[in-house]
C-alpha cells in the first residue's frame, strides 16, 4: 500500500506516520505549505512589476488589495499576474517546491457577477502573510533603516578613487588655479575683444 499526503498539517502527518507505520504501509507526506525560504525564492523569481505586486499585497494589504489600487499603481495586471502563476509552475519545475503547491496570490472575484469580469482584489491566505512579510523583510536586507549622513571629508577630485591602482585609467576633473582664467569667461586678450 502507497499513500500520499499533501498539505496536510504537521500533528496529522505525524500521527498518520505513526498508523501506517503499524500496517507497515508506505507512507509520503509532501510538504506544500509556504516556508520563508520558498517565498524568498519565488519572490526572487519574479520579474519587477510582478515583485511590486506582491510587495503591494503583502505590506500595503497585508494579504488583502483591492485590485483598482494595483491597476492604479501598475497599469494593467496581465504581466505581474501571468508571472505570478508562472513562478510556481517553475519552482515546481526547478524543485524548488513540490507539485500540488498552490499559488500564494488568489484573485478575487465578485461573487455576485457568474460572467467574465476583472478580478476585483487579489489575497494572500492568512497563513502565509507573516511568512511573505518576513521573507520581504530579508530580501530587503532586514529592518529597513535609514542610511546614516556623510560624516567623512569628501575626497579630493584628484586622488585615484578607491579600488582602482595607479596605473588605471581614471577620467580626471580639471582644477582651475586662481591665475587661470575661468573657461566660461572671455579669455581673448584685451586688444583682440576691441577688435571685434
Amino acid at each position: 500500500m502507497k499513500i500520499t499526503i499533501e498539505g496536510a498539517d504537521k500533528e496529522f502527518a505525524e500521527k498518520l506516520v505513526a498508523l501506517a507505520a503499524q500496517h507497515r504501509a508506505e507512507l509520503t507526506v509532501i510538504d506544500t505549505a509556504w516556508t520563508v525560504e520558498r517565498a524568498e525564492r519565488y519572490l526572487r523569481s519574479l520579474p519587477a512589476s510582478a515583485r511590486k505586486f506582491a510587495e503591494m499585497v503583502v505590506v500595503d494589504g497585508d494579504g488583502y488589495l483591492n485590485a483598482e489600487t494595483l491597476r492604479q499603481t501598475l497599469g494593467k495586471l496581465n504581466g505581474p499576474t501571468v508571472a505570478l502563476s508562472r513562478a510556481v509552475s517553475r519552482g515546481v519545475r526547478e524543485g524548488w517546491w513540490p507539485d500540488g503547491t498552490s499559488a500564494p496570490i488568489t484573485a478575487v472575484w465578485d461573487p455576485d457577477t457568474p460572467s467574465w469580469q476583472k478580478a476585483i482584489a487579489y489575497e494572500l491566505a492568512s497563513e502565509n502573510v507573516p511568512v511573505f512579510q518576513e521573507a520581504l523583510t530579508n530580501l530587503s536586507g532586514g529592518a529597513r533603516q535609514s542610511p546614516e549622513p556623510w560624516a567623512e571629508e569628501a575626497p579630493p577630485a584628484l586622488d585615484v578613487p578607491s579600488g582602482w591602482a595607479a596605473t588605471d585609467y581614471v577620467p580626471r576633473v580639471l582644477a582651475l588655479d586662481d591665475d587661470t582664467p575661468d573657461p566660461g569667461a572671455d579669455s581673448a586678450p584685451e586688444h583682440k575683444r576691441q577688435e571685434r
